[in-house]
C-alpha cells in the first residue's frame, strides 16, 4: 500500500463549450479495470446520442494499467491527451470520460488535443483532488477520570481523533502516521502516567483536500 497518493475527491462532471461543441468531462475513482470499464459504459449508455465518448484511465500503485480510447476522434487527439492530464496531475485510480456533442465547427487535430485536455483539466479543478495518506489506527483505553485531560491534549496536538467509544473504559481511536507510532505511544504513556492500554488497529487512508 502506498503511504500517500493523489486521486479525485468524488464522482462528478463538468461541461465546457469550445467552438459550439459541448465537452462534458465525467470523472470518478476506479480501483480496478472492471470498475473503470463499468463507469465508461454507464456514461456511453447515458450519452448514447453524443458524437463521441472518449475515455482514459490510470490504475494501480505504479500506474500499471493505462488505457486511452479516442472513440471515433482522429487517432491520438482525445484519449491520449486526457490520459496525459491524469499523469501530469500525478493522479491514481482515476477514470475519465469526455462526452462531445459536435457543434458544427471542426477543430483540427491540435484543437481537439487542446480541447480534450482542457476538458479534463477543468473537470478536475471543478470536482477536486485529495491526497490520501495511509494512517495507523491506534486504540487508547483509559479510565473516565482521564478523558478530559487526554481528549483536550489530543485535540490540540497534531494527532487526529477518529472516534471516542464510551465502553467500560473510554476508547479513543486516533489516526497516526506509521513513522510516528513509537513517538505517539510514548506521548500517550507520558500523558497518562502509563495508565493507558495502547493497541494498534487497522490501516486506513485519511483524505485531505488539496484542490
Amino acid at each position: 500500500m502506498l503511504s500517500n497518493y493523489l486521486t479525485v475527491k468524488e464522482t462528478g462532471e463538468h461541461e465546457i463549450v469550445i467552438e459550439r461543441s459541448r465537452f462534458i468531462a465525467h470523472i470518478a475513482r476506479a480501483a480496478t479495470e472492471e470498475e473503470a470499464n463499468g463507469f465508461i459504459q454507464s456514461i456511453k449508455k447515458r450519452h448514447h446520442s453524443a458524437n463521441h465518448n472518449c475515455s482514459a484511465y490510470l490504475i494501480g500503485e505504479h500506474d500499471q494499467i493505462q488505457k486511452a480510447n479516442d472513440d471515433g476522434e482522429p487517432s491520438g487527439t482525445a484519449g491520449v491527451p486526457m490520459l496525459e492530464v491524469l499523469k501530469k496531475r500525478r493522479l491514481k485510480d482515476v477514470v475519465v470520460v469526455v462526452t462531445r456533442y459536435f457543434g458544427g465547427i471542426k477543430l483540427g487535430a491540435g484543437g481537439l488535443i487542446r480541447a480534450y485536455g482542457k476538458s479534463v483539466s477543468e473537470g478536475l479543478n471543478a470536482i477536486g483532488v485529495v491526497e490520501r495518506k495511509l494512517m495507523q489506527m491506534v486504540h487508547i483505553k483509559i479510565d473516565y477520570t482521564l478523558l478530559g485531560k487526554v481528549e483536550n491534549e489530543l485535540r490540540s496536538s497534531p494527532y487526529l481523533i477518529k472516534e471516542i467509544n464510551y465502553l467500560e473504559q473510554v476508547e479513543i481511536v486516533t489516526y497516526v502516521a506509521a513513522e510516528n507510532i513509537q513517538i505517539f505511544k510514548e506521548y500517550v504513556i507520558n500523558l497518562t502516567n502509563a495508565n493507558a492500554t495502547i493497541e494498534d488497529g487497522s490501516l486506513e487512508y485519511l483524505e485531505e483536500k488539496i484542490l
